[in-house]
């Protein structure tokens, strides 16, 4: 089998996977039937759509499978930094010390999910929202401010997320 079948072949099996997740989370039906029926309903969309769900580029360069691990650590830096942030925002709201503003920055991602959830981190973080993600660029609504020029903001604002998440798709 060529790598252009391989890869083909896995992206039907990921969304499908994916679909028959979904399935199973919104219908708790655990029966034979009902598990069949999903599987099957499941994998023939998974064989019509598996071209809008994962675009070709993205599974030849592997972009879609995470490294368990360094997943697994991301997801602790992710809460830790949004328990630091949330008493940052806390001490800041009593104390009035805030300097919202939009800022513009760029990741080194390559891969378009790695880029989702760097937006999504940045997000889940209180005192930064995601407005916009384009390509490489984010503007991101910053709550402390500290500086405007992009390089030095996109470093205080993704931090070690985008290092983190670096690892789990590289």
């Amino acid at each position: 089998m060529d790598a252009v079948k391989k890869w083909r072949l896995l992206r039907i099996v990921f969304t499908w996977f994916f679909l028959f997740l979904l399935w199973f989370l919104f219908s708790a039906r655990v029966n034979g039937y009902a598990v069949v029926t999903g599987c099957i309903a499941s994998l023939c969309i998974a064989v019509l759509s598996f071209d809008v769900f994962i675009e070709e580029y993205e599974a030849g360069r592997r972009a879609i499978i995470p490294r368990l691990f360094p997943a697994l650590v991301y997801a602790i830096q992710v809460v830790l930094a949004m328990y630091v942030s949330s008493f940052q925002v806390f001490r800041a709201v009593f104390s009035l010390h805030l300097n919202p503003r939009v800022v513009h920055f760029r990741t080194r991602l390559r891969a378009d999910l790695a880029r989702v959830v760097l937006a999504h981190s940045i997000t889940f973080t209180p005192s930064t929202i995601t407005l916009e993600l384009d390509e490489d660029h984010y503007i991101v609504h910053w709550l402390f401010a500290t500086t405007r020029h992009s390089v030095l903001a996109g470093e205080e604002v993704k931090g070690s997320l985008e290092k983190g998440i670096r690892r789990i798709w590289s």
